[in-house]
């Protein structure tokens, strides 16, 4: 538990530093608050910013920063040292991970704060978002530990970003895009949202919100057996 947490506060230090990684704990929070108190369009949907950019903060954000940091530093040999210096692998996850998910789950919290919802609807809101952004972060941890370098996390991690985050929105204009991305957690994610008001997921939501937390975990740990992280 100690490692975890000294990882955990040498990790928020870091991000202090490192801007590329902030921006993406603050910019959809930051977006969503300057859309929903600029943008005002008659007959728009209730919450329609807060669902759009939820769902893309999801797809992003935990999986960026994940990917980003793990691979940064396999690259710059701080994973050796820390390894070296009796910590454990999980213990090294535990807290990257846990600080990812707090940190991502605070952008969520700004995220809800000017949404038209209830108490109760704002407490299923952020369930959802901490089912989301840890889904996000198992597949930033296959990508990050799979990478050698920061660059090559990076040129993977963005077609997988961009296809995560747009498939919800593409979804809406084009059937046969809604079709495949209803396989996607974070197309799941978005339906619950749009439906918070009267949310009861179904069998078919359940079993493939799932199927996609075992797939990526799945995903993880091949890419540790084969890579590891020193």
């Amino acid at each position: 538990m100690n490692n975890i947490v000294a990882i955990f506060k040498k990790q928020i230090k870091d991000t202090l530093k490192n801007k590329t990684i902030f921006i993406q704990f603050i910019m959809f929070p930051m977006l969503t608050l300057i859309m929903c108190n600029t943008v005002k369009i008659n007959e728009m949907p209730r919450n329609f910013f807060i669902n759009l950019f939820a769902t893309m903060y999801i797809g992003m954000a935990p999986l960026t920063s994940m990917a980003a940091i793990i691979s940064e530093e396999k690259e710059k040999n701080t994973l050796r040292v820390l390894m070296m210096s009796n910590v454990k692998p999980y213990e090294y996850l535990l807290g990257i991970g846990s600080y990812t998910w707090f940190a991502c789950m605070a952008g969520a919290a700004i995220i809800c704060i000017p949404a038209q919802y209830s108490a109760r609807e704002r407490l299923l809101f952020m369930a959802i978002m901490a089912v989301g952004i840890l889904v996000s972060l198992l597949i930033g941890a296959a990508l990050g530990t799979f990478s050698k370098t920061q660059m090559m996390a990076t040129s993977v991690t963005i077609p997988v970003m961009m296809a995560f985050s747009f498939l919800p929105m593409m979804s809406l204009f084009n059937d046969t895009i809604a079709k495949i991305a209803k396989v996607t957690y974070t197309e799941q994610i978005s339906q619950m949202l749009n439906h918070i008001s009267s949310l009861q997921p179904g069998f078919d939501t359940i079993l493939i919100m799932a199927a996609n937390i075992l797939l990526f975990a799945a995903m993880f740990t091949a890419a540790y057996r084969k890579c590891g992280l020193e």
